[in-house]
């Protein structure tokens, strides 16, 4: 029997939501394979860490980000993904506001940079394919659990929310269906505060309640888009 050969590393797929547009946070490689190629941040699992210590780990080396919470994609193993022999990659994906970090580039990244993922260079490895992963993964999960409303002001019009979800689910949507299925979830509570934007009417705040969502949820009322 052949001797298994295997290495580990893991890679971070890390959206950026802002002003109706979504990005996702690459670096631009510093060694072979790959040399000054564009890729998502990530690499090789120490042997005396858990892959969600080597995965925050690698996110802020290269990038500078540090995220609390990073939810694992997809294992990666196809035999001839990497050249550099038989490589094993542990995706991870996250969704933050570019904004509340300031990216740097360091150990085996030349650059950090936001790019709209509408807008991508070519990438290294078998990235693109993580990456197309990441997007399915993120538009099915928001519609079923509230991961967008920390891209939000704390007090929002609900028409921050209708773009938020336009935005990340790359399509229109039925904008009076979703403001009756957002209401009846009974997860937003209205505030006695307006904002006026632009030349319409002033619109009322409101503001996520995360305790009631997780009251809901343990009482297993579904939060579905």
């Amino acid at each position: 029997m052949e001797t298994q050969s295997v290495r580990i590393t893991v890679d971070a797929v890390v959206f950026g939501y802002e002003n109706g547009h979504i990005s996702v946070l690459l670096i631009k490689r510093k060694y072979e394979p790959f040399k000054d190629k564009w890729a998502i941040p990530g690499g090789f699992v120490l042997n005396n860490e858990s892959l969600e210590e080597a995965v925050e780990r690698e996110l802020q080396e290269e990038t500078g980000i540090k995220i609390n919470y990073l939810e694992q994609l997809y294992t990666f193993g196809e035999p001839t993904r990497d050249p550099r022999g038989r490589v094993v990659s542990i995706a991870y994906f996250g969704l933050v506001r570019p904004n509340a970090f300031k990216i740097y580039a360091s150990t085996d990244a030349a650059d950090v940079q936001w790019f709209n993922i509408d807008e991508l260079p070519e990438l290294s490895f078998d990235h693109k394919e993580i990456l197309e992963i990441a997007i399915q993964r993120l538009q099915g999960k928001i519609t079923y659990e509230p991961i967008g409303f920390e891209l939000l002001d704390k007090k929002f019009p609900f028409s921050d929310l209708e773009r938020l979800y336009s935005t990340l689910l790359s399509r229109d949507i039925d904008r009076r269906n979703f403001r009756k299925k957002i209401i009846n979830l009974n997860v937003l509570d209205e505030l006695d505060e307006k904002v006026s934007k632009g030349s319409g009417r002033p619109a009322n705040l409101f503001q996520f309640n995360q305790k009631r969502y997780f009251q809901h949820k343990t009482e297993g009322i579904i939060f579905e888009i």
